[in-house]
């Protein structure tokens, strides 16, 4: 349960220049990357499979595939470490969580993309 102290402090420390992010969205999030003394950002493109918390302890969940093997990485989305998020697709999905997409391959492996309705 979360008292509202916490809330408080927690609301100056949320980042509010990140669009909504979903389960079944197709995402490209540009992480900042530091290798010695240098910085550089690198692109990570995937499909949100799963997202944890709430607030700023708010996570996703990213999968793709690189070269036939499949990768996973986690993101604190109120991270400094994160430059930019860009959502790329909507898909339609009627679970939470994705998982069963780690046994999937090829054609088998699409999702159902949302029409924009203005």
């Amino acid at each position: 349960m979360r008292t509202k102290l916490i809330e408080m402090v927690e609301k100056d420390q949320i980042r509010d220049d990140l669009p909504q992010i979903r389960e079944g969205y197709n995402v490209k999030i540009n992480v900042r990357i530091k290798e010695g003394n240098k910085e550089r950002i690198q692109m990570f493109e995937g499909l949100v499979i799963a997202s944890y918390g709430e607030g700023i302890n708010k996570s996703i969940t990213v999968r793709k595939d690189s070269y036939g093997v499949g990768v996973e990485r986690t993101f604190k989305l109120n991270s400094p470490l994160i430059s930019s998020i860009e959502v790329t697709r909507k898909n339609k999905v009627r679970r939470a969580k994705l998982f069963y997409m780690r046994g999937l391959k090829g054609k088998s492996a699409r999702l159902k993309e949302i029409k924009n309705t203005k």
